[in-house]
């Protein structure tokens, strides 16, 4: 098989990195990584076949963050990097978006077709750039990928999910099992997988996709997976939903941890279609939802 020369953006990253890791063992592949400083020269891109594009600043939920900063990152380093692989010699372009890009809630379940509709700078950032991707005449024998993960997990991962896996370490009940939600999730693994797939696949067209395990879970059932993995039985309160919002709405007025908004964002549902993806792969993902959550919650034991 022909060697395929890789370059790289966001390699010390979290999916970077694993995704280096995934793809290291394979030796028809040779990865270059790709600086800021490197996109202002343009010949990083003169002996590539694939660039992948997983630079970008992430969606920031303490809302701290300058605006602007999603569309200097998001945009205009993305769009300098679609240029340069319009001009290169290089076959594929894949871009690790999010389906952030497409909605902030979910009523239903996401799919491609729904009428993007972004409220953050975050999100508005992201479907700039697949904008701006998808509305360059592309040259023949070229291809591109945009593709929107949802919430992403696995070794390294330090975001809410390891959060909640301390929580269930330290024996704390989990005080909101009364509100029934689904969420999808996505294990970096078969993140990665879709990423090997597009690098030697001839047979996929371009477009977006969304990217999300096969089953989606609720917060009671990921709680159980995490406890499981601990050795622990699952403790889940059933405390009545009234009383719940009648608390945080107590701290709306005082400032307490629960607000209504950080309940929202706990027990909302946000379920993810992959249905175009896995058509157009025609193979199975490498792991089951719960396979993943597994894998990561096994990661944590040593944090």
């Amino acid at each position: 098989m022909t060697i395929k020369n890789i370059a790289l953006t966001g390699g010390s990253g979290f999916v970077g990195s694993n995704l280096i890791n995934y793809l290291g063992n394979q030796e028809q592949l040779h990865i270059s990584l790709i600086g800021r400083s490197d996109l202002l020269t343009s010949t990083f891109a003169a002996k590539t076949d694939v660039i992948i594009h997983l630079a970008g600043k992430a969606h920031d939920l303490k809302k701290s963050s300058d605006p602007q900063e999603y569309y200097t990152v998001n945009f205009d380093l993305t769009k300098n990097l679609y240029d340069s692989f319009l001009k290169s010699d290089a076959k594929k372009f894949i871009f690790i978006s999010s389906v952030k890009a497409a909605a902030d809630s979910v009523e239903g379940s996401l799919d491609e077709n729904r009428l993007a509709n972004p409220v953050t700078p975050y999100g508005k950032s992201k479907l700039m750039a697949e904008e701006y991707i998808k509305s360059q005449p592309l040259p023949e024998g070229k291809s591109y990928y945009i593709l929107r993960p949802c919430m992403i997990h696995g070794p390294g991962n330090k975001g809410n999910l390891n959060l909640l896996y301390q929580v269930v370490k330290k024996g704390i009940p989990y005080p909101l099992a009364a509100f029934e939600n689904k969420r999808s999730f996505l294990s970096v693994e078969n993140l990665c997988f879709v990423i090997s797939e597009l690098i030697y696949r001839e047979d996929i067209s371009s477009g977006i996709y969304n990217v999300a395990d096969d089953v989606s879970l609720s917060t009671n059932e990921v709680v159980s997976i995490l406890s499981v993995s601990l050795g622990k039985k699952p403790a889940l309160w059933k405390i009545s939903k009234g009383f719940i919002q009648f608390l945080a709405k107590i701290g709306d007025k005082l400032h307490l941890p629960l607000t209504t908004e950080r309940l929202d964002k706990l027990t909302e549902s946000y379920v993810v279609s992959n249905n175009k993806l896995t058509k157009a792969l025609n193979k199975p993902l490498s792991l089951s939802a719960e396979e993943g959550l597994k894998l990561t919650a096994n990661s944590f034991k040593n944090t």
